[in-house]
């Protein structure tokens, strides 16, 4: 930190295995992901390149070894996953995360039907190559799942080897966890964690509401995830009690 203020509440420190801030790059260019990092890498811990972006983002494997400079994993996003099975090349998309050195991988079923112990069983092998990360949750916003089922998949995705479970929103923060409003469903997070270890959950909340939440909620070193590469610095602010939102939470008396 820059200076000294008392009454900063104490963060993990880099590498972090819980306080994650994970961030949705959706196609930065070279140049951006430079001055992002130049600004942002203390606060970043995993990065996403969304979606399918990785597959037609020019110069791919200049940009990954960027943010390896930096000791940041980073991992495809779950809808090229998703791509790679449809088409029945399973097997060619681990040949693809050897290729580009990726160690990360998203384990997702938002866009196809996977059966359950299917999905667990790509967890289970996707887990000898690397760390896993499961997306729990539909991008369907009728698809509303109750919450002893959220805590069942998680449970299971767990145990099948994921690294860590995702508490899916999409880039949105529409679904999932969220009703259409961008409100938390508030009921079906605190049964989550009533079963689930919070270190081991990374919430998916790209709006400033929705981190709020969590920080109120969880405190200070909650996983959250899909945060945009411009709303790290705010975000790692409000963390520490030095934004509105947070002002008074973390004071004492």
């Amino acid at each position: 930190m820059n200076f000294e203020l008392s009454q900063i509440p104490e963060r993990t420190s880099q590498p972090r295995t819980y306080g994650l801030t994970m961030v949705m790059d959706k196609g930065l260019s070279i140049a951006d992901t430079k001055s992002f990092l130049s600004v942002a890498s203390p606060y970043v811990d995993i990065v996403k390149l969304g979606f399918g972006t990785s597959f037609v983002t020019p110069n791919l494997k200049e940009k990954i070894a960027i943010y390896k400079e930096y000791h940041i994993p980073l991992y495809f996003g779950g809808t090229l996953f998703e791509a790679f099975l449809i088409r029945n090349q399973f097997d060619d998309y681990i040949k693809t995360i050897k290729d580009f050195g990726i160690e990360y991988m998203e384990v997702s079923d938002g866009s196809i039907i996977i059966p359950h112990a299917e999905k667990c069983g790509y967890i289970e092998k996707l887990a000898k190559h690397g760390t896993v990360l499961s997306e729990v949750g539909s991008k369907d916003v009728t698809n509303i799942m109750p919450p002893y089922k959220w805590v069942e998949l998680m449970r299971t995705e767990l145990e099948a080897g994921a690294g860590y479970v995702i508490a899916e929103a999409r880039e949105s923060g529409t679904v999932g966890i969220y009703r259409d409003s961008g409100e938390v469903r508030q009921g079906l997070v605190q049964e989550i964690l009533t079963q689930i270890q919070a270190e081991k959950i990374i919430w998916e909340a790209p709006k400033k509401e929705q981190q709020f939440y969590f920080l109120n909620l969880v405190g200070c070193n909650v996983n959250l995830g899909n945060i945009a590469p411009a709303e790290v610095i705010p975000l790692e602010a409000m963390r520490v009690g030095l934004r509105s939102e947070t002002f008074q939470l973390f004071l004492e008396g």
